[in-house]
């Protein structure tokens, strides 16, 4: 298969067991953790948690990446397409409030397998927002909650940032698309979120003024409740940032103040994360459970 399931339309060949594009994937999944997640948003996570499943591999250069020995050092074991639905049966058996695939960018066609026939709780795609809109509607009707980042909008920091100059243009079709399909978002009697986007962002060490672009633009884009909008302060140094030294330092309470503040005057629906959550140990072991 020649590869152009993301927006760098590689072209590369991917084989059941080889991969030679960007994302270094084959066709056959791979994957690095199947389990419940407790760190989501409230709607997503509940009380009962998401069941979580990572995939491994990546389309996007992230520098700061927590999830980096997934993402970049391609930890995890192949698996066929039955076996992660039984893995994921099994975490809805636990209590999973929904089945969240996360960056599945990359491995649309195991996730249209994975959904031909559908599971009893909600599918969240939950991805870094560098997804194909042609790619995206393949998969219409069986994605009930998407969960993109809005990284940036700004090309040059998206480059510097995440090795994609195209990423704003990629990221704002993609969930444009994914509004579409989902319409606006439900919730439950419990609060649990049923249908919907929810629109990620992450702040970044003196990037305020790209959160305020950002949630300028979902404000623009979308009537009121439409969208959810998550505003993350869990940014922690991680890797090796010599080549962006600016980035290479925790967030100060001013400028998550600053964000927090901008959000609350715009009225977007969402959620504020704690900056208690910049820390390391929210990050999951990658370490083949559950598969």
């Amino acid at each position: 298969m020649l590869c152009t399931m993301c927006p760098r339309k590689c072209g590369a060949l991917r084989t059941a067991d080889r991969g030679e594009g960007h994302c270094r994937m084959p066709l056959t999944p791979v994957a690095a953790r199947a389990a419940l997640h407790f760190w989501e948003e409230p709607p997503i996570s509940g009380t009962r948690g998401s069941g979580t499943l990572f995939f491994s591999g990546c389309a996007l250069d992230c520098i700061f990446c927590q999830n980096e020995v997934i993402s970049h050092q391609d930890f995890g074991a192949a698996r066929t397409v039955e076996q992660l639905r039984r893995s994921c049966l099994a975490l809805i058996r636990q209590g999973a409030h929904n089945i969240n695939l996360v960056n599945p960018t990359h491995y649309a066609h195991v996730v249209r397998q994975l959904l031909e026939q559908p599971f009893s709780v909600p599918v969240v795609w939950n991805s870094g927002g560098y997804d194909r809109v042609e790619t995206l509607r393949g998969l219409e009707g069986r994605i009930q909650i998407y969960l993109p980042d809005l990284k940036y909008l700004d090309a040059d920091l998206a480059q510097r940032c995440s090795g994609a100059a195209d990423y704003p243009q990629a990221a704002t079709a993609a969930i444009q698309e994914m509004v579409r399909q989902t319409g606006p978002y439900q919730l439950d009697d419990d609060g649990m979120l049923l249908r919907g986007t929810v629109i990620r962002h992450l702040i970044l060490p003196g990037q305020v003024g790209q959160a305020k672009a950002v949630m300028d633009w979902v404000a623009e884009q979308f009537p009121p409740h439409t969208v959810l909008f998550s505003l993350m302060s869990q940014y922690t140094p991680w890797g090796d940032l010599s080549a962006a030294p600016d980035l290479n330092r925790r967030l100060r309470r001013g400028e998550v103040r600053a964000a927090v503040d901008y959000m609350q005057n715009l009225g977007l629906d969402g959620y504020c994360q704690e900056p208690t959550s910049a820390k390391e140990e929210y990050t999951p072991p990658f370490d083949l459970t559950g598969l």
